[in-house]
């Protein structure tokens, strides 16, 4: 029996690396979501006759509970909701590793088992309200902005080595609840203390970090409890959470230290004023536009999921595209409020993946585009990251849409983006806006290319 339950721990692993590789492109994404779901389940059961658990009423009723909140989750939230949904997973699973490195500990644990178990809560708890914060931020039921305040620095400083020294302390003395209490404590003030000076701006950067930290909160559980599979589960976790962040940090320009401790958001003021002219433009004298255009290139940002314009952006597509023109969408890696929630959106409203193009593709041939189309993105497509050095991204690469021929940008009014940030791209020779609800805007396009 326990070389099959080993053999079975094999294969489940197997299971989710092959998954993780399938979850690296749109189109076999929902397949890799399955398979890595398959390999779960094998974990699972296996874990549980490992352990020689014969009662079982408890686990059916978290399973039922957990059925009905995946379901009612995946059927009721909104796609605009999605990354406060992730910040919210992430933060339940630093709460689980938290509980299960508590519930391993015993009086006869060795200093390594305590030290996993240490770690476990530790990041478990950090996790777990650092994720509460994103979300809060996400959400906008916090403030968005960067909260800083004088000697922030030293207080943290002073948080980590409490935790430290209450850590060591638990260590030599684990059966003093005191101790335990106290990293507990601190580890849950410490995760909102690390989040609460990141702009909102930053928070894609930071639901990848805290994914990161779910993972590397599950390894350690995984040494507490002796459990082969959930090392390797948190190992891959925690690992695709760095490089995802490091691919975040790279398509803003910026060091992982720049994201957490810049506190981005409070310098929004920086940028300036800029000077120029708005030209507005008319659903009609749009549609006169993109009816001689030979190549559209479509922009998206939050403001397409806010007005849920996904799929009527991909019915103006395919009616462009009858019109003999070709059409492609340019994906920025920081577009909207998580990790590729541009790509999640098209492929809901089932649009081609070859027509999804990232930044470094669609770049090169942005000046061949008669028009591009900008919904909802701002900071993504922000020539001030090119030209204005006081700008807070400057250096950071943007889609260079302003060298496209035309630009039409879609958006309610002239408010700034998540960043809060000027644009210098609405003042532009060839940009011009246009104002409204984004579906409303593309439905009237699609309605006079049918009329």
């Amino acid at each position: 029996m326990d070389t099959l339950i080993q053999f079975s721990f094999v294969v489940a692993a197997a299971l989710f690396i092959y998954g993780l590789k399938q979850l690296g492109s749109p189109a076999t994404a929902r397949r890799g979501n399955l398979i890595s779901s398959t390999g779960m389940l094998i974990a699972i059961v296996s874990a549980l006759v490992d352990q020689g658990i014969v009662e079982y009423q408890f686990i059916l009723i978290g399973i039922a509970l957990g059925s009905i909140v995946g379901v009612a989750a995946a059927r009721l939230v909104q796609m605009t909701s999605m990354p406060e949904m992730v910040a919210l997973f992430n933060g339940f699973g630093g709460m689980a590793s938290l509980l299960v490195g508590w519930a391993a500990l015993s009086p006869a644990a060795g200093t390594f088992n305590l030290v996993t178990i240490v770690l476990s809560i530790l990041i478990g708890g950090l996790t777990f309200t650092g994720s509460l914060v994103a979300y809060g931020k996400l959400s906008e039921t916090i403030s968005s902005a960067a909260v800083m305040f004088t000697g922030q620095q030293v207080v943290n400083s002073l948080i980590v080595l409490s935790i430290l020294a209450s850590a060591f302390m638990f260590c030599l003395q684990p059966t003093d609840p005191q101790w335990l209490y106290l990293v507990v404590g601190l580890s849950l003030l410490f995760g909102i203390m690390a989040v609460i000076p990141i702009g909102g701006a930053d928070m894609p950067v930071v639901i990848s970090l805290l994914n990161s930290y779910s993972g590397l909160a599950a390894c350690a559980a995984g040494f507490a409890v002796d459990n082969n599979i959930l090392i390797v589960a948190g190992s891959l976790v925690g690992a695709s959470g760095i490089i995802l962040t490091q691919i975040m940090c790279k398509a803003m320009n910026r060091s992982l230290a720049n994201v957490l401790f810049s506190g981005f958001g409070s310098a929004q003021a920086q940028g300036g004023e800029v000077e120029g002219e708005v030209k507005p433009i008319t659903v009609e004298d749009a549609y006169y536009v993109l009816e001689a255009a030979t190549n559209v290139a479509f922009i998206p940002g939050y403001g397409m999921a806010v007005a849920q314009a996904q799929h009527v952006v991909k019915e103006l597509a395919e009616l462009l595209e009858q019109n003999g023109a070709e059409v492609n969408f340019g994906i920025h890696p920081v577009a909207g409020r998580m990790p590729g929630h541009m790509n999640v959106l098209l492929a809901e409203a089932d649009v081609p993946y070859d027509q999804l193009l990232e930044m470094d593709e669609i770049n090169p041939r942005i000046e061949t585009v008669d028009v591009a189309i900008v919904i909802g993105a701002n900071d993504v497509v922000n020539p001030a990251a090119r030209e204005m050095e006081s700008s807070p991204i400057y250096g950071m690469p943007v889609i260079n849409v302003d060298h496209a021929r035309t630009v039409f940008v879609l958006k309610r009014s002239m408010a700034s983006g998540f960043a809060g940030i000027e644009n210098p791209l609405f003042y532009k020779d060839n940009t011009r806006m246009l104002f409204g609800d984004a579906k409303e805007s593309i439905g009237g396009l699609v309605r006079e290319f049918g009329s």
